[in-house]
């Protein structure tokens, strides 16, 4: 069997466990577990702050002992507040963008090291968390781990995750790419769902609803502009977890590409950060690691068959169907981009199953499913747009394997939810390495 026939099969396996329930990506309503019972909601909520507003600081795993177990998932608060904790103990930078969400919710975020000064130009990684709201763990993941990096550091020790070590030289280098992480890219979604465990995915925004409450909320990861109308550029028979027109669909995509502020709060961080060249978005659940592109499979070969040609529109997304093997449409990407996108999945692959050892598949986000409009695909097709933007590279880790015990499989449970730290940090460990060694061009001068 070739190898683009079995990444196809193993994606029909795997689409039932995705960030798409399998009603859901095959048009319909949320579709939960039917033998869950409906009471049980996973990990417990945190309740007040721990953080106590950011005077106490938030430490992760790979910096405790081994066995150490956090016990409740961070609420919307005090995921500000965390962020806030690390901001006064570690001096970070912290941001918000100049868009506030429906519910006037702050999109913010922080950054950290980079070599040559703290200076926008001295970053090049970006993490982003929770634009889907219902993948719980997502901004405590991230917030966790910066938080065990900025320990390791100040303290001259290395990380520990599970079967994985990292020495403090590691950690080092680590920071020296430059790290910039927004935790909470959907705070109106995020706050609902928790309030309401009802399995919520989009945000907040009534405006396509009609008075619907099920047709509240666009997809934001279906809201950038890569290839947005997709009835135009994509085959007709594609599924709808391309995108959808019908807001009453899970994947919704808005009135328009970045009609959200919270899209546009990540372009806005992409648009003040210009040397970002390495783009992670984070999501639960199928354990996997993905890379560009999520339009079609890749081809090498054909320069002139991309996304901007419009000679191939209504073609796009059948898979697999490369011109290699006599068929209609790849998506073009030059062999170094591949080879590199490759080589940093697989190192953040290895290296999540070596912390707990369950197994990462990583693949190229296409075999998936195609999707129209991803913070990812728009990310690295930003420069090949305008070329006087940087080229960012462009990825997606579904952390975690589902939870069968709960009404909505993407709460897990609180053994599900360390064993989702351990394995996440390890990877975007492996990731910021993996970076650092490909290269993320010269230190930054910070010239006033």
């Amino acid at each position: 069997m070739k190898t683009t026939q079995a990444c196809a099969l193993l994606s029909l396996a795997l689409l039932g466990e995705a960030c798409l329930l399998p009603g859901e990506a095959s048009g319909g309503r949320i579709a939960r577990r039917q033998n869950a019972s409906p009471n049980n909601t996973g990990i417990a909520i945190g309740t007040g702050d721990r953080f106590d507003g950011g005077k106490k600081v938030p430490r992760g795993l790979g910096t405790q002992p081994a066995g150490t177990n956090l016990t409740s998932l961070l609420n919307v608060n005090e995921i500000k507040s965390a962020v806030k904790g690390l901001v006064q103990e570690y001096d970070l930078e912290y941001f918000e963008s100049p868009y506030k969400t429906y519910e006037n919710a702050s999109f913010f975020g922080a950054k950290i090291g980079g070599e040559g000064g703290n200076c926008s130009d001295a970053h090049h990684v970006y993490f982003n968390a929770a634009i889907h709201a219902r993948e719980r763990g997502s901004s405590d993941n991230i917030i966790y781990f910066i938080s065990d990096l900025l320990y390791a550091n100040k303290h001259g020790e290395g990380l520990t995750y599970g079967g994985r070590v990292y020495t403090n030289d590691d950690v080092k280098r680590a920071l020296s790419t430059g790290i910039i992480f927004t935790p909470l890219s959907n705070p109106d979604g995020v706050a609902y769902d928790q309030a309401t465990h009802s399995c919520w995915r989009k945000n907040r925004n009534p405006a396509a609803s009609g008075g619907n409450p099920e047709a509240i909320g666009i997809d934001l990861n279906r809201n950038f502009d890569f290839l947005f109308d997709f009835p135009k550029s994509f085959a007709p028979s594609v599924g709808p977890n391309v995108a959808s027109e019908d807001p009453t669909e899970q994947t919704y995509h808005g009135a328009a590409a970045f009609s959200e502020p919270e899209s546009k709060s990540i372009k806005w961080v992409m648009d003040q950060h210009k040397n970002v060249k390495w783009f992670l978005d984070i999501h639960s659940y199928i354990g996997v690691v993905l890379y560009n592109w999520g339009s079609d499979e890749n081809q090498l070969r054909q320069p002139y068959m991309n996304f901007m040609n419009e000679s191939y529109d209504a073609v796009r997304g059948l898979m697999p169907d490369t011109p290699s093997n006599n068929g209609v449409y790849g998506e073009y990407i030059p062999s170094n981009d591949w080879s590199e996108k490759v080589f940093a999945a697989m190192r953040m692959g290895n290296a999540m199953d070596a912390a707990t050892g369950r197994h990462y598949q990583v693949e190229q986000s296409s075999y998936l499913y195609p999707t129209s409009g991803s913070s990812d695909d728009y990310a690295y097709s930003r420069h090949l747009t305008d070329h006087s933007l940087s080229k960012m590279h462009g990825f997606v880790v579904e952390f975690g394997f589902g939870n069968d015990e709960v009404d909505c499989p993407f709460y897990p449970t609180p053994s599900q939810y360390n064993l989702n730290l351990l394995e996440t940090n390890a990877g975007f460990m492996e990731y910021l390495l993996a970076a650092a060694d490909l290269g993320v061009g010269e230190p930054a001068s910070c010239a006033a």
